[in-house]
């Protein structure tokens, strides 16, 4: 004889209320659903904690590689001295610096041109050839 809790299932001596199936239904849907967000929530938590480790070792990479380009400058900067003054060498490197960095700027600058405006240019254009050719069909 099986029991679906406190009761006997269909086909035992006595036959469950259909309105009762229907409420241990929605119950058990219910519960399941819960279940299955707690479990959702509980692995989104778990892979949020290893992306944030990972974005903070990220971080500190590109903090030491920050680091690490200081000091090769330093050494070009103590290279150069052996053969200049060492204010010279390190004029030299600074003005080096920042037209690298002039130039990152300006090719910076001609992507952002490209970029904008932020509209779907191609796509809007597509849909107005297809608004003309709809109007152009309703007319004939």
């Amino acid at each position: 004889m099986t029991v679906l809790g406190n009761q006997e299932a269909p086909g035992g001596d006595r036959d469950i209320p259909t309105a009762q199936l229907v409420k241990q239904l929605s119950e058990q849907v219910s519960l399941l659903v819960r279940d299955e967000m707690k479990l959702a929530t509980l692995e989104m938590t778990g892979k949020a904690k290893t992306a944030a480790r990972g974005a903070g070792m990220f971080g500190g990479s590109g903090v030491m590689a920050l680091y690490g380009i200081g000091c090769l400058l330093a050494a070009a900067i103590i290279a150069l001295a052996g053969v200049i003054p060492a204010w010279l060498a390190a004029l030299i490197v600074g003005v080096a610096l920042f037209a690298v960095a002039g130039i990152a700027a300006l090719a910076g600058k001609g992507q952002l041109k490209r970029a904008t405006p932020p509209v779907p240019s191609q796509a809007a254009e597509s849909v107005k050839a297809d608004v003309e050719q709809i109007k152009e069909s309703a007319h004939r």
